[in-house]
């Protein structure tokens, strides 16, 4: 079903953007795990490797991992209309599946709305993160994907087909 201008709920009845009021949703635990991939070139992700994952700029994967917390907390600040949480929990794990970063950012809290959004965006984050501080090894580097993985709590669960 495609959502109507009328169905749509970061709108007001004229059309405008607006928060949602989440006040009467119930206070649930609330988790989100969403995935970046980052694809090297396969002579940068053999030199990476090579170095222990540390370039000029740093230790890549550390910093990724704390950009990305920094990212999950941002979240209100950087995209529009999403509520400020209190989040409990902010996991960033990076992991090497070939000449790929998997970044996976697992985010929870207890609130009346999700932790989607704090998931990708601290998914996203960690990803550019790495493009940082690897792009003087190429330009090649693509950022290839940032979906959502898993969600809990609410008013429904959801989890992709890998997950099962």
């Amino acid at each position: 079903m495609n959502p109507t201008p009328a169905t749509l709920s970061h709108v007001d009845e004229s059309q405008q953007p607006r928060m949602v009021d989440v006040g009467a949703k119930p206070q649930t635990r609330r988790t989100a795990r969403a995935r970046a991939r980052v694809r090297f070139p396969a002579e940068v992700a053999r030199a990476l490797h090579a170095a222990g994952y540390v370039t000029p700029k740093g230790a890549v994967l550390t910093v990724a991992q704390i950009a990305g917390v920094m990212g999950a907390k941002a979240t209100p600040q950087l995209i529009p209309l999403c509520h400020p949480l209190s989040i409990d929990r902010c996991d960033i794990a990076i992991v090497m599946e070939g000449d790929d970063a998997l970044v996976d950012c697992t985010v929870s809290c207890h609130g009346s709305t999700g932790v989607e959004m704090e998931a990708l965006t601290g998914a996203g984050i960690a990803a550019l993160t790495i493009y940082d501080m690897c792009k003087a090894m190429s330009h090649d580097i693509v950022i290839a994907e940032i979906r959502l993985l898993a969600k809990s709590g609410g008013k429904r669960d959801f989890a992709t087909e890998e997950l099962a």
